[in-house]
């Protein structure tokens, strides 16, 4: 669950008209920090930290993008 303070960053950066991208740094320092110094729910890696970060903040109305997948090219025949 994001906390207060991180909820409220999101929301002054968005006010301010930022990208999505720095909306939701706030949720993933959250997590990069608990990665950190621990907690009773901690991520195991920085990628997980990331992912759950991001989770987060498009839970709470921060419209970040999808991870581009990479496409797969078709051959000629």
């Amino acid at each position: 669950m994001p906390t207060k303070r991180a909820r409220r960053g999101a929301a002054k950066e968005k006010r301010k008209g930022n990208k999505a991208s720095t909306q939701a740094s706030h949720f993933v320092r959250e997590k990069m920090h608990k990665l950190k110094h621990g907690g009773k729910r901690k991520p195991k890696n920085k990628k997980q930290a990331i992912a759950i970060g991001l989770s987060e903040a498009r839970r709470s109305g921060v419209k970040v993008p999808k991870k581009k997948s990479s496409r797969k090219k078709s051959r000629k025949s």
